[in-house]
């Protein structure tokens, strides 16, 4: 009886991997994980040099990316078919095999692997090994506390209405916007109303090559990197230091 194994693969740094995860991955006979079609795949590129050298790689490349809008019923539609067709066939063959799957971040945070999961629940055993969010790792090369003593943090979708963004920005004392991409200009228009965009901080590629590390209002409105997250730090209570 084989195992499905999802592995937390942290912010993008490899040296960010957790122990379990690297010894599960290092020993992995087969490891799958999530790309978009006709490329690596930011997941692999995270373990390369990794893998053992007989590994048998199962690419999970998604139907549609942006093509589509994400609430559309087509949209909608084809993902569920990709979820259900990568469920089967990762619990036929967990019936006898242990199976790896790379997950950027920590699985349960926003993961692609969590429309796996659920779906997995009944027909194969499942374990999770958690990692380091990539917001984490965002927020910590900026080397700035993202939030002190009282400070309320929120974690913000891009995808969301520009006047939900900016309602959420007034009322938080620290910010986290992912999924940006396209949706950048629209996350500068929310956070410059609620009166944020000057401590705003655009994070691209946070931990990993070609890191980028910018005020969000001196970003381009055509700029708009696709690993990329932005923060906003809290300024709350701290105790004052002796003179």
């Amino acid at each position: 009886m084989g195992r499905i194994i999802c592995a937390g693969l942290g912010p993008g740094d490899p040296d960010l991997i957790s122990v379990r995860a690297d010894r599960a991955i290092r020993a992995a006979g087969h490891v799958a994980y999530f790309r978009k079609a006709g490329r690596a795949g930011q997941a692999r590129r995270i373990v390369e040099g990794m893998l053992r050298a007989d590994v048998v790689e199962l690419a999970m490349e998604y139907p549609v990316t942006t093509e589509l809008p994400f609430d559309s019923p087509e949209y909608i539609r084809q993902l569920c078919a990709f979820y259900d067709g990568w469920t089967d066939r990762l619990a036929e063959l967990g019936q006898t095999e242990d199976i790896v799957v790379l997950c950027e971040g920590d699985p349960f945070f926003y993961g692609s692997f969590m429309h796996l999961y659920t779906r997995l629940q009944g027909r194969a055993e499942v374990e999770v090994i958690p990692g380091i969010p990539g917001m984490a790792g965002c927020w910590n090369v900026t080397g700035q506390p993202i939030t002190w003593g009282d400070d309320v943090l929120s974690v913000l979708m891009g995808t969301l209405p520009e006047d939900e963004i900016t309602r959420h920005a007034r009322q938080a004392d620290a910010l986290v916007i992912m999924k940006t991409g396209r949706n950048l200009p629209k996350v500068r228009r929310a956070l410059d109303r609620a009166g944020k965009l000057g401590a705003a901080w655009l994070v691209e590629r946070g931990t990993m090559p070609g890191q980028r590390i910018v005020p969000l209002a001196s970003v381009d409105g055509a700029d708009c990197p696709y690993f990329a997250i932005v923060v906003v730090h809290g300024q709350g209570r701290r105790p004052e230091m002796p003179e």
